[in-house]
Order: C-alpha cells, then sequence, then structure tokens
C-alpha cells in the first residue's frame, strides 16, 4: 500500500527526472526565410558534408565580481554551464560563434579583472572548448568611441583565436568562408581603429577578386588581379558568411520578422542600446566590399530574420542571458551543400528562463521537506 510517504518520494524523483531531461534541454524551431537561401527542412539529420554552427551573443559576464548575489550567481553559473553542455549534446555542433559582448562591462576592467571573465568564459563553455570557436568584439567588451583604441581591443585580440589587431577575422572552415568584422569601430568617425576595419574589408575584397591561372609550363597556380576590383563586379551573396555585433542598417523596404523590443533597457551593469545598428553608409560600404552570402548579428537582444533589398538574408542572434529580462536564446545554422551551392537552414532555440529554474528549485525544495517530515512521523 503506497503511504504519503513514499508518493512524496515519487514526486520528487520526477522532478529530479524532468529537470535532468527537459529543463536544460534547448527547444529549437526551424526558421522559414522567404529567398533562395533556404532548402526544404526535410531530414535535418547531419549529414557529412554539413557544417552545423552554434552562434550565441551577449553572455555579459560578470567574472563574479559584480554579481547582485551569491546565490544568484552560483544559479547563473550552474544552469547555464548544464545549458551549453546539454545544447552540445542536441546539437552536436562542428563550432561555436560568439557575436559579441561576452562580458557585462569588459572594457572598464583591468587585466586582473578580465581573466575572472575569461575563467568564467572557458568554465561555461565545458565541451566547446574542444571545438573550434570564434568571438566577435562587442561594444561591452572594447567600449564606446571616446575610448576605442587598439590598445582597448588587445584584451579580446590576445585571448580569443582568429583575430587581427583590428578585431577582425577571417577563416574557412567545412568549405564554408567566414568573415568577422569590428563593427563596433565603424561608428567612431575617423579613429584609427576604424581604419584598420576598412583596411580588413578592402584586403578580404581583394582576395575575393584574386583569380587564379595555370602556368601551363609550370603547372603553377599565378593570381591574377583585376585592375577594376574597386568596381567589384561580383553578384550579390556570392562573398563569404558576414559575422558582427552590430546589426546592418535597416531600410523600411526590408522584409523583416523582429520579436518586439524597447529601443533602451537597462542591462547587466547599466543602459543598454538596444536600437543601435550601423549607419546606412557603413552598410553600403560592407555590402559593396564583401557582396555577403548571408549576415549574423546581435545586440538587439532578441531574434530577427530580416531579408536586405539585394536579397541577403541576416540573421539577429538574441542574447544567451538572464540579464536580459528575457529566456536566453541562440542560433543553430546548418551550412549544407545543394547542388554545388551552400545553403542554410537556421533553427530558433530557447532555453528556460530565470523564474521557471527558481519555480523549479522552489517545488524541489518544498518537496524535499515534505518527505522528511513525513519520514519523520511515521
Amino acid at each position: 500500500m503506497l503511504t504519503m510517504k513514499h508518493l512524496l518520494l515519487f514526486f520528487f524523483t520526477f522532478l529530479h527526472i524532468f529537470y535532468e531531461n527537459w529543463v536544460p534541454n534547448p527547444s529549437c524551431n526551424v526558421v522559414h526565410s522567404g529567398n533562395n537561401q533556404e532548402i526544404d527542412q526535410g531530414d535535418l539529420t547531419k549529414v557529412e558534408d554539413d557544417l552545423k554552427v552554434m552562434m550565441v551573443a551577449d553572455l555579459l559576464l560578470t567574472g563574479h565580481e559584480t554579481a547582485s548575489g551569491s546565490f544568484d550567481l552560483h544559479l547563473k553559473d550552474f544552469f547555464f554551464s548544464r545549458f551549453f553542455r546539454k545544447s552540445f549534446e542536441f546539437l552536436k555542433p562542428d563550432m561555436l560563434i560568439v557575436l559579441g559582448d561576452v562580458s557585462a562591462q569588459g572594457a572598464k576592467l583591468s587585466t586582473s579583472k578580465w581573466s575572472f571573465v575569461l575563467q568564467e568564459f572557458h568554465s561555461l563553455l565545458g565541451p566547446f572548448l574542444d571545438l573550434p570557436y570564434h568571438v566577435v568584439p562587442g561594444d561591452r567588451d572594447i567600449g564606446e568611441c571616446n575610448g576605442l583604441k587598439e590598445k582597448s581591443v588587445n584584451k579580446i585580440t590576445r585571448n580569443f583565436p582568429g583575430l587581427d589587431s583590428g578585431g577582425c577575422g577571417a577563416f574557412e572552415i567545412g568549405n564554408v568562408n567566414f568573415v568577422s568584422l569590428n563593427s563596433v569601430a565603424l561608428l567612431c568617425g575617423n579613429s584609427d581603429l576604424r581604419f584598420s576595419v576598412e583596411k580588413a574589408l578592402e584586403r578580404e575584397r581583394i582576395e575575393m577578386e584574386t583569380e587564379s591561372t595555370i602556368d601551363e609550363s609550370s603547372g603553377i597556380k599565378i593570381p591574377k588581379y583585376d585592375i577594376n576590383w574597386r568596381e567589384n563586379t561580383m553578384s550579390s551573396g556570392s562573398g563569404p558568411v558576414l559575422l558582427l555585433h552590430f546589426p546592418l542598417h535597416q531600410t523600411e523596404n526590408n522584409n523583416s520578422r523582429p520579436e518586439p523590443s524597447k529601443t533602451s533597457q537597462h542591462i547587466g551593469v547599466g543602459p543598454y542600446e538596444l536600437s543601435q545598428m550601423l549607419p546606412p553608409n557603413a552598410t553600403e560600404y560592407i555590402f559593396h566590399a564583401l557582396r555577403p552570402r548571408m549576415v549574423f548579428s546581435a545586440h538587439a537582444q532578441s531574434f530577427s530574420d530580416r531579408i536586405h533589398p539585394d536579397g541577403t538574408r541576416e540573421i539577429v542572434v538574441p542574447a544567451m542571458s538572464w540579464d536580459t529580462g528575457k529566456n536566453p536564446a541562440f542560433v543553430a545554422v546548418t551550412f549544407r551543400k545543394n547542388k554545388n551551392a551552400t545553403s542554410a537552414i537556421v533553427s530558433h532555440c530557447k532555453l528556460a528562463g530565470r523564474s521557471h529554474v527558481l519555480l523549479f528549485y522552489m517545488s524541489l525544495f518544498f518537496l524535499l521537506i515534505l518527505t522528511v517530515q513525513t519520514a519523520l512521523r511515521s
């Protein structure tokens, strides 16, 4: 005969199993696009030529120095490390990309305090540290224009792989070319760092417009430069996948499906201007120079999927943080070869929020106390 003690023990065990198998797991839905960059959903099982990338943004780590309380700190660290581990097991990605704002106030931290942020970052990533990963600088990481110099970017560039002195990077993995730009510097007028980013843009454009011919006598590939490279005759969408922190300028004609958000919120340790994006001239310059195949950006905290006038698709990656007032979320992208072209399957993945986790713990603690009291009375 079942007693109250057995029933309580059953519910306690059920809640614990429920937590282990549901709470930390992501809930992912494929996002359908109106352009031709997306293939039919079909069988999403990973095949050999697929490149699966997990993209996160706005972690807003504090390095334990500015945490609001020890309980909240340990709860956040514990659950986000589990979120990353469960997401890794669920998605089995080939690479991780972080689109800026690793730290809540990294630009203001000393080198010693920045090391605490790095420790927290590495602790959260866990199994992802064995994968290739790339970090794009965000405004909270390197600061605003009035103090933005190569020296201020040094903390990012020397601790994360694949970045040059200006905070830009270019790499190829799984036959997919990626270019990341320090979009923060592109907001900063005539700063030296902005010029470094523009040089990186021009360097990528020259490399893309370089054709190779073969010397018949030696069989060696000889680069042939188009003397009219500045005109950039490349077609739209033929360039690399572009990674940014700030979104590109959005025109009224953009086909966009954003989640509603306020233009300014108090997030982390200070005000956060969610409406910031690259100005029209910088956006046009990027489109003309790179002809990006697809764009991934962040900063706005909410997920957005938009189509620019030339047909380029831009995904704004949501915040992977409890500090934004919303449930943490991220984006999973599968780049798949389809008739000699690379297509992208984009999934918007959501995780449990702070309120759900606290409610679970309160329920579990209540059942535990009730079970112990019932056992002592019997």
